[in-house]
């Protein structure tokens, strides 16, 4: 029988193993005299995003709740839509004042102001009189505006709860303390006193430039959750934030390159860009404006704070240039139409923003800037696609008509400086 020593076997490879090496450290070449061997480069942690916390387009959608989270809250809402860039605004007006004034703030169509939303939609099939309730993540111009607005809700959460609309009225609201640079609250109004019967929970949070809206209109006795409701969107807004800032850390925002622009070009080659439309320019005083735009046909406003008309010399199209409210600064400028309207300027004879010009399908708009809100005015018929910029600048795209037709057309281009909005005050 033949008995192998595994031990002597380990340690004659051991041997060759390591005369081996010495052969070969024997054969290398020796380092050159005064060289050393190069430290291993240390990689540094890019510096953490510490500017202005604005979500644009499709960033909105970090604030959503999943429908588990719907319908853990509002346990009868079926039908749960998907997120949508479609955002319709009634703009009728709020009745009549309430007192405190500060508690019209509960009653307020909360997207007027706004630059950008996304909407999710579902179903009560239980309640009689409203069917349906809405989440709404809302996008301001700038934290400022964000901020003042949610202040004023926040104020009218502590403050209204008795108060007086056309009757007597109350709102119950629970406000957690606010952590993370997010606030938040969620309450029952109900106003029922005056003829007419209007109860709906709300749920707010705030951070950056968004306010996320819960609202679930109903009939009858109902009890919510008001601090899970709360206490959720908190939780979101503040994941929303989280990863914002650590995106806007690993890529560092990049301001729109413009070109330079001779004010003696044809029209139709400026550009719309983020400061303005070829030298007129967002900011500056409305009187050199106008002088800059040469030898077209000057216009004066129609109405008190209303835009001055550029017409192209050749007479082919026109640009309004519209001031800050109460100020003479350029507020924004628009190519063409203001308004959906069913004529269409000469596109060709304009300023272009890109390779979109007026009369080309809004759609084309859409595929070339995506992530906006197609917004739609219900008071006024207006029907448009806006896309915004970190800094605040906006882009709308006005249409012959519904956006989501087919068909819709481009017959306007606006860019304006949305910061300079003057905001919504209710006390």
């Amino acid at each position: 029988m033949h008995v192998q020593n595994h031990g002597r076997g380990r340690a004659a490879l051991g041997f060759i193993g390591v005369g081996a090496l010495l052969a070969l450290t024997a054969c290398a070449p020796s380092p050159e005299a005064g060289t050393t061997s190069s430290p291993t480069p240390e990689t540094s942690e890019p510096t953490p995003y510490a500017g202005p916390v604005v979500f644009v387009g499709d960033e909105l959608d970090g604030f959503l709740l999943t429908p588990s989270e719907i319908t853990g809250l509002l346990p009868e809402a079926t039908d749960i839509g998907d997120v949508s860039p479609v955002l319709e605004q009634i703009s009728d007006g709020g009745g009549m004042p309430a007192t405190p004034a500060i508690c019209d703030a509960l009653y307020a169509e909360q997207s007027l102001g706004t630059v950008g939303a996304r909407t999710v939609e579902w179903k009560v099939p239980t309640d009689p009189d409203y069917g349906s309730g809405e989440l709404y993540i809302l996008q301001f111009a700038d934290e400022a505006q964000a901020q003042s607005r949610m202040d004023q809700l926040l104020q009218a959460a502590q403050q209204c709860g008795q108060f007086t609309k056309e009757a007597p009225a109350t709102f119950d609201a629970v406000i957690p303390e606010s952590a993370d640079d997010v606030s938040a609250f969620a309450g029952t109004l109900i106003d029922v006193d005056a003829g007419y019967d209007w109860r709906v929970f709300h749920a707010f949070a705030s951070t950056g430039n968004v306010i996320v809206q819960v609202m679930q209109p109903f009939t009858g006795d109902r009890s919510f959750d008001a601090e899970a409701a709360a206490l959720l969107l908190q939780s979101r807004a503040a994941e929303a934030r989280a990863d914002l800032i650590e995106a806007l850390t690993e890529n560092p925002p990049v301001a729109e390159e413009e070109s330079s622009t001779d004010p003696g070009a044809l029209w139709s080659d400026w550009k719309i860009e983020v400061g303005g439309v070829g030298p007129l320019r967002l900011g500056a005083e409305v009187e050199d404006a106008l002088a800059a735009a040469g030898g077209a046909e000057v216009i004066d406003p129609t109405y008190s704070g209303g835009p001055w008309t550029l017409v192209d010399p050749e007479g082919d199209g026109t640009i309004l240039v519209q001031p800050v409210e109460d100020g003479s600064a350029v507020w924004s400028v628009t190519v063409g139409d203001a308004r959906s309207l069913d004529s269409v300027q000469d596109g060709a004879a304009l300023p272009a923003r890109g390779d979109i010009r007026i009369g080309a399908p809004v759609a084309s708009a859409i595929a070339a800037f995506p992530g906006g809100t197609i917004v739609d005015v219900v008071s006024s018929g207006e029907d448009f696609y806006a896309v915004t910029t970190r800094d605040g600048q906006v882009f709308r795209f006005v249409s012959d008509r519904d956006v989501v037709e087919d068909d819709a057309v481009i017959v306007g281009i606006t860019v304006e400086d949305a910061t300079a909005r003057k905001a919504a005050v209710f006390s």
